[in-house]
């Protein structure tokens, strides 16, 4: 078993001799980029230390018993070999754990993005709607909420709204809410009580720490306007907001919500670098899936994900056939049931 992970110790004893090497020192970028691949690695390393350690006292204890010793001794010794077996499993079980990338899944810092989509007015609202059900969410795990950028729409709903979350256990619990989200009830400006299908996409990004992704700024095209949206006095008479434009691949971000340029010009850097990566490791998903039929659960933002149907009071999950009656109560940002069903059959896949 230990052998699988020899590349593994190999990698993490050259990481060590450079995290050494002068030249590495000084070079601060790549320094940490080795020091975070070496953190990553030390959790496992350990665990294959240990249980290489276990293995060998057994193996010691069992060679010591195939030779005459008195009943009390040998029953002392066997005892102590039932309890390092048992160690022997709990050690596997680790080393099982921290190589296996889903149950091992560290906690990461989310972008998530919502955009109104078909239905107009509707779906601004919508999406207003699912903006306050995970800031309410959010606040209730005491995470932490950041907005980036937003686009309201005129009747109190949002056109597009992009946010931050962190916190403990956020990305876990939030990282399946990628897809079209569909609503189905009765506007407000409905005089016959029509139902209406709207809907919202969403797209949750995992934020990249700067070392893990770099941007040539040379790429990158930045154009400050003044912000046409609502806000203080100074936000709509100076040119505070930011565009910025990747021009290799085209993506554009717009932040205009803060009054300072240089804290908008951040913010857009951060949602910039994350839909990046994401558009990268998308890039590299379809091509190794390239000659596959269908995809399952892919996450794709067109794909729909989630039903909110007003009149029943009801949600279905569409992706793992589930259904709550609890509408107004996820609405409001009780959200556990939903994503406690989506955990539980993560872990059910995890263990086929």
């Amino acid at each position: 078993m230990l052998e699988k992970f020899a590349q593994t110790e190999k990698r993490y004893k050259e990481l060590e001799t450079l995290l050494a090497d002068p030249n590495i020192i000084s070079d601060q970028a790549q320094y940490q980029k080795l020091a975070k691949e070496f953190s990553d690695l030390t959790p496992l390393v350990t665990a294959l230390g240990q249980y290489r350690e276990v293995l060998r006292q057994i193996h010691e204890l069992k060679k010591f018993l195939e030779e005459k010793h008195d009943k009390d001794f040998e029953d002392l010794a066997k005892a102590e070999l039932k309890e390092l077996e048992d160690k022997e499993q709990k050690s596997l079980q680790k080393i099982k754990d921290l190589s296996n990338p889903k149950k091992n899944e560290k906690e990461r810092n989310l972008i998530l993005e919502i955009r109104a989509g078909t239905g107009g007015e509707e779906a601004s609202l919508f999406a207003g709607d699912l903006y306050r059900m995970y800031t309410k969410y959010a606040l209730s795990k005491r995470w932490k909420v950041e907005l980036l950028s937003s686009h309201p729409s005129g009747t109190g709903g949002f056109k597009e709204v992009i946010f931050g979350i962190s916190g403990a256990g956020a990305s876990k619990r939030l990282k399946w809410e990628s897809g079209a989200h569909r609503v189905q009830r009765v506007p407000t400006t409905e005089a016959s009580g029509r139902i209406h299908t709207s809907a919202a996409t969403v797209a949750v990004l995992l934020e990249p720490e700067e070392i893990e992704f770099k941007i040539d700024p040379k790429d990158l095209k930045i154009d400050a306007f003044r912000s046409s949206g609502p806000g203080g006095q100074s936000v709509n008479t100076t040119d505070s907001a930011i565009r910025m434009t990747h021009l290799p691949t085209g993506v554009v971000v717009v932040c205009q919500d803060e009054r300072s340029q240089l804290k908008n010009r951040l913010k857009a850097m951060r949602v910039m670098r994350a839909r990046l990566m994401e558009k990268a490791q998308q890039d590299n998903l379809e091509k190794t899936a390239r000659d596959r039929k269908e995809k399952i659960g892919s996450g794709d933002r067109s794909e729909k994900i989630r039903t909110y149907n007003f009149s029943d009071h009801r949600i279905t999950d569409h992706r793992i056939g589930f259904s709550t009656y609890q509408l107004p109560k996820v609405l409001d940002g009780d959200m556990d049931e939903l994503t406690d069903a989506l955990m539980k059959a993560e872990e059910e896949e995890i263990l086929k």
